[in-house]
């Protein structure tokens, strides 16, 4: 019954997403098996996948929104995400999904990773090589500068999975409106379980079996929230948030996090603390490092591990980590980060594996990455 109201709220005349993203009813998929607790676990069957695109020379284009408008024109309308919905409209919807404890039908339970970025995806290449031959496993959402011209193939995974979009300006909600904007989409799509932020410059640290079996196994969300007591912690606090928002209620965390479903939905459907943070938080108090953190801590502490897997580069000394070009890519580097940087608890156990992607990797880390992929990652060749 709640399945069903919820789509009879759609309007699918203002509301073109793909039909095939729709679990159907008739037509049901086999259910994923049981799939081990310990990370690495067993591939999922090969699936046939077409072959790796090729992409033009990686530039920058910008374009008006009505050359944009025209670049859609041609695309097949099955894989396109595109919709006419405010945002108002977009979080109301995501945030009144169903959410049951089973579903009427078989489904094979999807990841959504969602990309946050600027525009082009340099390494674009990469991915597609990550999401060979595992269709019906994940969900892509690209969000980029709306006036960005892409050049994906068609064959490539990212053709046709942008999502409308505006423009994001660091150290205002139009950040943390983007990252909602993306679950939201996501949440759409009742087969997506679990949500992965990510941006231009991730790449992933293992196959897509062992990131896919390490996620849907997993008992918590990962999103960073920690109370940091120095000056761009605490200090950042705005003491006109409280009563509703304590220097106690205050954390800190990185805008990189993976969510479970229940999760998601507690994400798009606030509206109080974001009003809130909208008022307050204006840098040096950025938005994208404390309203999810703080967010988290205030109504759902216990279902995040309060750290996140995304690895990123502190070591050093400034506001923004250290960037990776070419040279650095080596395998005792990609190891490292891999095993030997830290260990952490996974469902109750330590595990050196902590960490399922990195950050910032510039473009022309790609051919070197390409090179080791296979024979380290464990790619398809």
């Amino acid at each position: 019954l709640s399945l069903g109201l919820t789509i009879g709220l759609l309007d699918l005349q203002s509301f073109p997403l793909s039909i095939s993203s729709w679990p159907s009813l008739s037509a049901t998929l086999p259910y994923l098996a049981k799939l081990s607790a310990q990370p690495p676990p067993s591939s999922p069957p090969p699936q046939q996948s077409p072959p790796l695109p090729s992409y033009p020379p990686s530039t920058s284009h910008e374009t008006t929104n009505n050359t944009i408008s025209s670049t859609w024109k041609g695309y097949n309308m099955e894989s396109v995400i595109m919709h006419n919905m405010s945002d108002k409209d977009l979080l109301w919807r995501a945030s009144m999904v169903p959410q049951m404890e089973g579903y009427p039908y078989e489904y094979m339970p999807k990841v959504a990773f969602m990309f946050l970025t600027k525009g082009p995806l340099p390494l674009a290449r990469l991915w597609d090589l990550f999401f060979k031959g595992h269709e019906g496993l994940y969900s892509i959402y690209v969000h980029t500068h709306p006036s960005y011209n892409d050049f994906w193939p068609q064959n490539s995974v990212f053709y046709g999975r942008r999502i409308p979009s505006q423009e994001v300006v660091r150290g205002t909600m139009s950040m943390i409106d983007a990252e909602k904007r993306l679950l939201a989409n996501s949440l759409l799509d009742f087969s997506n379980q679990k949500f992965v932020l990510l941006s231009e410059s991730c790449i992933p640290l293992f196959n897509f079996t062992t990131i896919y079996n390490y996620l849907t196994n997993s008992n918590v969300s990962y999103l960073a929230s920690h109370d940091d007591p120095r000056k761009p912690g605490r200090g950042r606090y705005n003491h006109k948030m409280w009563p509703n928002i304590t220097i106690q209620d205050w954390r800190k965390g990185s805008q990189w996090f993976e969510a479970e479903r229940e999760v998601a939905i507690r994400m798009v459907s606030d509206k109080r603390y974001y009003s809130i943070f909208e008022e307050h938080c204006h840098p040096p108090c950025y938005n994208d490092e404390h309203y999810f953190p703080t967010l988290a801590n205030k109504l759902f502490p216990d279902l995040i591990a309060k750290r996140g897997i995304t690895w990123v580069d502190w070591s050093h000394v400034g506001p923004h980590p250290g960037r990776f070009i070419s040279r650095d890519i080596t395998e005792e580097f990609l190891n490292k980060i891999r095993f030997e940087i830290s260990n952490c608890m996974y469902n109750g156990e330590v595990t050196s594996m902590c960490y399922l992607f990195a950050r910032k990797f510039v473009g022309d880390t790609l051919k070197p990455l390409l090179k080791i992929a296979p024979k380290l990652l464990g790619f398809d060749p």
